[in-house]
């Protein structure tokens, strides 16, 4: 049975029941036609179709059931679904050698899915609700796991004097798009975490997206305590210790799911650090049921363990204090200890020292739990080296094992009705799906006035859209607007630019503010002007962020600037769509390197949408100047010369772009660049992009390795323990002789001896290493050893010839550990160098 009942439905409409339960819909253009028709102004304020089928009447019901019109849709939905389900999917049709995952298990604190199933604060949620609808899409045999949350995070509305305030409406299951999750004998499922003193109860509950499940762990169970009751009440919500609870849960409880459904997962897959109490829930379960050590059961987990950080300052990592919380050793450590692993060694799994004050740190702990790290885009890449080289002490940054995997979004999710209409005559309704197909050179063949009408179109629609929202909330305001009709405000013929983001800092939100004079004389240019839309949250905690909001709107409600600049409270998935969808260009000014990646520009490639960005996250790669524009060269300049050079950019190259005329009325500089940004842009940034390269990259290598480690009673695992055990007592024994140098036209010719004491031959790799420089690239290329030497006493000699492109003396000799199924120097961290 689902949460929340349902009048009884007449047999014609009895489909609306799956209909309504499967986010599907919130990717189906068709489904927001026939949800409309149910109910206009309910579908239009809260975009939930079960709350909308719960809320009819016995009449309109059999109204429906008679409207051939509606019928006609509905069936059309139908349809448009079964052949979504049934269609042979891009992963099932996978044909290589390599073994195949059983299952993928996506952890994340956040899932941004839709409006009617809110749990998602921002840019992590949306990503990780972007991410299961391309799993869908591509057939990948995912499963979510999060937390439901009573109150989610806030809702911003604005009050009298133009601040920022924050409610947190309540989520009643009973009219969310999700079900119960029922055990073998048809009663809800509830799990038990042991915690001091105490059982904590949690009921899980199911969301349906396409093809893939999402599984919902809520601590709002009546025989929990008050306090525990509330530990799932707000995401990101109570504290600290709350924050270490929701955590736990999530790793914890999340694994306790798998296990309570018998799903067959190889793969657990860490959206950010929040989730990494799995780490040590998935030993614990490879222990008891292969009879292993700890470390054994790490050895043999850890290889299908995907870390994804999205963290561009330390700041951001989760750390909990041992004097002050309840540390893992407590929830954890208790059962671990049975097997002879001790509360310290634990903690030390989260500490960057020896320290035992040290706060435990959530990130260190998803990196020794995983053999396997990525960042969000190359720059961000990295950043990560950077932050994370403390754990990889004496490695190289560049050498510090995070790969990247660049950010993409589930653009059926974010484009408009028209622009799935364009994409779909010129490419096919499967053109995000079958990744046979090439978008690209269709859209590089339609015409300028064919663009510029689409531009257009979308452009009047968001217009409408902004009038109404305004509207709304100027009359729940009381605003006085002078003599400002909302009905004039902005045009549907004006360049038309949005910045929509969470308000931080960092981000510079207020960038345009810095001369404000100069930007009203942008928008009241009477020949060619610019007129903006702007939305955002502040955190509840962050008063520069609330402040930055507050001088938005004392500036929008000037009288001089009130019909060219609007601010759009309550930015949420449902706004986000109508500016990705409306706006010309969509302007995004972070401190760099700050922006992990970011994923609101991309929104705006299938809609036509141009970008204006610096350098930064995803824009560093995709920045280009037929495509959009590049504000700056990356590098951290003063705000106040990053303003003045934006203003420039706007006055002498956006600007003109946009009003410059042929004959025909088309500003054929503006339509390029929108033809080349939706033809190469838009394919490159997708979650199916995305989701492909995570399984090249990183899932087919962590299935194959975790199949080897797993296999005959994890016996590989076993020994990459007692393999490991060897060299961490005995590198100290590694030692070096004298090295030889012969330089002539052929190369520098390295001659070394080494002494490796009770360490085998084959357990290490000799290297020549040279850093990299501003023209060359890193040099690492192993020795080779000299043939029939008894080593002993005597040692080992390598050798190497090393091109003449740098001096001998910049390169080195080092000793790593050497092993072919192991991940060095993720998993294994030694290294030994001659100087």
């Amino acid at each position: 049975m689902p949460s929340g009942s349902l009048p009884p439905l007449p047999k014609r409409l009895g489909v609306l029941k799956a209909l309504a339960l499967d986010l599907f819909w919130t990717w189906s253009h068709t489904g927001d036609t026939v949800w409309r028709q149910l109910d206009a102004d309910v579908w239009e304020r809260t975009r939930n179709p079960w709350f909308v089928l719960q809320n009819l009447g016995a009449a309109r019901l059999k109204a429906l059931a008679k409207d051939t019109a509606f019928l006609a849709d509905l069936d059309t939905l139908v349809e448009e679904r079964r052949q979504y389900l049934e269609r042979p999917s891009w992963f099932a049709g996978l044909s290589d050698d390599s073994p195949k995952p059983g299952g993928i298990a996506y952890f994340s604190m956040e899932f941004g899915l839709g409006e009617a199933l809110p749990l998602y604060a921002g840019g992590l949620g949306i990503l990780a609700g972007d991410y299961l609808k391309a799993a869908s899409d591509l057939g990948l045999p995912v499963t979510g796991i999060g937390l439901l949350y009573q109150e989610g995070y806030f809702r911003q509305y604005i009050d009298g004097r133009g601040r920022q305030r924050e409610t947190y409406p309540y989520n009643e299951p009973a009219s969310l798009p999700i079900e119960p999750v029922l055990d073998a004998d048809g009663n809800r499922l509830s799990l038990s975490l042991e915690l001091p003193g105490r059982s904590l109860m949690l009921r899980v509950w199911r969301a349906t997206v396409g093809r893939v499940s999402l599984y919902l762990l809520d601590s709002n169970h009546l025989m929990n305590s008050a306090a525990d009751r509330g530990i799932t009440a707000k995401l990101y919500g109570g504290g600290s210790e709350v924050r270490f609870l929701q955590e736990l849960v999530l790793g914890v409880g999340g694994w306790r799911v798998i296990e309570a459904l018998g799903l067959d997962i190889d793969i657990c897959h860490l959206n950010e650090g929040h989730a990494a109490f799995v780490v040590l829930a998935r030993a614990r379960a490879a222990m008891e049921k292969q009879g292993l050590g700890f470390w054994e059961a790490l050895w043999a987990t850890r290889a299908g363990n995907i870390f994804t950080t999205h963290t561009p300052v330390s700041a951001g990592f989760d750390r909990f204090s041992p004097g002050k919380l309840p540390v893992p050793a407590h929830f954890i450590g208790d059962y671990l200890e049975r097997y002879g692993v001790q509360p310290e060694q634990i903690l030390a799994l989260g500490r960057q020292s020896d320290d035992p004050d040290e706060p435990f740190n959530m990130s260190s702990l998803a990196l020794r739990g995983s053999a396997h790290i990525n960042a969000v885009s190359a720059l961000h890449e990295k950043v990560s080296q950077q932050l994370f080289a403390p754990l990889y002490p004496r490695w190289p940054v560049h050498e510090v094992p995070v790969g990247h995997v660049t950010n993409g979004i589930h653009t059926p999710s974010w484009d408009s009705r028209a622009a799935d209409r364009l994409w779909t005559d010129h490419c096919g309704r499967e053109r995000w799906r079958d990744t046979g197909t090439d978008p690209s050179g269709a859209i590089a063949g339609l015409g300028d006035t064919c663009l510029w009408h689409f531009r257009a179109e979308q452009r009047a629609e968001l217009i409408g859209h902004a009038r109404g929202r305004l509207a709304r909330q100027l009359a729940i305001r009381s605003v006085d607007t002078g003599d400002t009709d909302v009905g004039t405000v902005l045009d549907p013929n004006v360049l038309t630019v949005g910045f929509a983001r969470r308000f931080a800092t960092y981000k510079r939100p207020n960038l345009l503010l810095k001369d404000p004079e100069r930007l009203v004389r942008l928008l009241t240019n009477p020949d060619r002007p610019m007129q903006l839309i702007v939305a955002g949250k502040a955190h509840p905690d962050d008063r520069d962020g609330q402040a930055m909001v507050s001088e938005w709107l004392a500036f929008v409600n000037r009288p001089d600037v009130r019909r060219h600049a609007v601010f759009l409270e309550d930015y949420d998935i449902s706004l986000a769509q109508e500016l990705v969808a409306g706006v010309d260009l969509w302007l995004n000014t972070p401190r760099p390197p700050m922006e992990a990646c970011g994923t609101s520009g991309m929104k705006v490639l299938v809609n036509g949408g141009l970008n204006l960005s610096v350098p930064d996250g995803w824009w560093a790669e995709a920045g280009r100047a037929d495509a959009g524009w590049v504000l700056g060269d990356g590098s951290a300049g003063s705000d106040e010369a990053d303003a003045a050079a934006l203003f420039d950019m706007l006055e002498q190259d956006v600007i003109p772009t946009f009003y410059d005329r042929d004959e025909n009325g088309i500003p054929a500089g503006w339509t390029g660049r929108m033809r080349t940004s939706m033809a190469e842009l838009a394919p490159a940034f997708s979650a199916s992009r995305m989701v492909r390269d995570y399984y090249d990259r990183l899932y087919r290598p962590a299935v194959a390795m975790y199949a080897g480690r797993t296999a005959d009673a994890a016996s590989k695992a076993r020994a990459l323990n007692r393999w490991q055990e060897k060299l961490a007592d005995h590198w100290g024994q590694i030692h070096f002789g004298d090295t030889d140098v012969v330089t002539n036209e052929s190369g520098h010719h390295f001659r070394t001896r080494l002494f490796f004491g009770e360490i085998e031959q084959d357990a290490v790799a000799v290297q020549l290493y040279a850093s990299p420089t501003d023209s060359l690239p890193p040099f690492v290329q192993a020795m080779q050893p000299a043939p029939d030497q008894p080593g002993d006493g005597l040692g080992y000699v390598y050798g190497l010839t090393a091109p003449l492109e740098r001096p001998a003396e910049a390169y080195t000799v080092r000793v790593v550990p050497h092993h072919a199924d192991t991940a060095i120097p993720a998993e294994i961290q030694l290294i030994r160098w001659q100087h």
